[in-house]
């Protein structure tokens, strides 16, 4: 059901970190007080650590900051069976509350993956899924962290929604679930009442949003200060991820010279690349071309072009100190302006904020 997400064989160590320890050992079925909002993290043996204990933090530590008209936050750390939770870096978590027992009203429940085969073994189990489906009726707001997204997919709960996940799985999420509408260079997302977030450190930027949501700007910023965090993260997973060598070293095999024509691409994006053009270059028309390149690359062949020519240019403004009119120029942007009007599009940022964040060459 899954493709793999986390391999190999970790040494196992006891993680007593006191948020989680305390949040897990609650008593899950006590009944909740109405001045109280209770969070509950459904969690799977191979999550990465921070999944989980980077949003934990971020209302740990509101629990500190709000003022005293606002409800505290109630952490739980749930699985379908409870017990012990065994991180992808080998951290235990004891105490973890079985879904049976969780408390009748629950405020926001957010979802952390796991590995494929624990996923594959909860989806098989049909406990999870069932559970998710009956309690997003009554549950304010579900959210995910990475690879969660593939376990809210399953129970149906991102069809018709958009919806992102870790950069590296983005194009199994759409395979696998075809309803899900995708925004694959997304921070996060919200639709309605389902939140999705990106990898790792993204959950805590959908956090700070949640806490803002709830406790407005000041709170949230004051968590954010503490845990020395961006506010609000410039650009999108497109700044960080290599999703567009992934998607052409994926290709199908069967179609050598339109492999070739992505590697020329992404080699060289300046020139002449309109779809006519590209098309002509493997002797194929227009329709055909078109028809063959978006069943292979998932994209059609102008969004894969302006992807190879931002990420050429993401790449010179890291490793050159070219002035940026050289960078566009060898990019195949038509000018300065088209430069910055494709990075303000689809990074949210300009070029000079990227080369200053990312270290480009002196």
């Amino acid at each position: 059901m899954f493709s793999s997400v986390h391999r190999g064989i970790y040494p196992q160590a006891h993680y007593n970190h006191q948020h989680l320890g305390r949040s897990a050992n609650l008593v899950a079925n006590s009944a909740m007080d109405h001045n109280t909002r209770i969070i509950v993290f459904i969690t799977l043996d191979g999550v990465q650590s921070l999944d989980l204990s980077g949003p934990m933090e971020v209302f740990a530590v509101a629990n500190q900051h709000k003022p005293s008209v606002l409800p505290a936050y109630r952490l739980i750390v749930a699985s379908p069976h409870g017990g012990v939770i065994t991180t992808h870096a080998g951290l235990e978590i004891h105490g973890v509350c079985a879904l049976r027992d969780l408390p009748a009203e629950i405020d926001t429940i957010i979802t952390t993956g796991g590995s494929e085969a624990a996923m594959r073994e909860a989806a098989a189990e049909n406990i999870l899924l069932p559970w998710l489906q009956e309690r997003s009726k009554n549950t304010r707001r579900i959210a995910s962290v990475c690879i969660g997204a593939l376990v809210l997919a399953a129970a149906g709960l991102l069809n018709g929604r958009r919806a992102t996940t870790h950069w590296n799985s983005c194009a199994l999420l759409q395979k696998l679930f075809p309803e899900v509408r995708l925004d694959a260079d997304a921070i996060f997302t919200a639709d309605g009442p389902i939140y999705t977030s990106a990898g790792v450190t993204a959950g805590i930027d959908l956090c700070l949003s949640l806490l803002e949501a709830d406790g407005g700007p000041a709170l949230s910023l004051a968590v954010a200060r503490e845990l020395v965090l961006y506010m609000r993260r410039a650009g999108g997973q497109s700044q960080y991820s290599h999703t567009l060598q992934s998607q052409v070293s994926s290709q199908s095999q069967s179609n050598s010279r339109l492999q070739q024509l992505l590697n020329e691409i992404m080699a060289q994006p300046a020139g002449d690349l309109r779809t006519p053009t590209l098309a002509a270059r493997v002797h194929m028309s227009e329709r055909t071309f078109s028809r063959i390149f978006q069943q292979e690359t998932g994209s059609t062949p102008a969004r894969f072009v302006d992807a190879a020519r931002l990420e050429f240019a993401k790449n010179l403004l890291i490793t050159t100190s070219w002035p940026l009119a050289r960078i566009a120029d060898h990019s195949g942007y038509s000018s300065l302006d088209t430069l910055h009007r494709s990075f303000t599009k689809h990074l949210g940022t300009t070029p000079g904020f990227f080369r200053d964040r990312f270290g480009g060459a002196v």
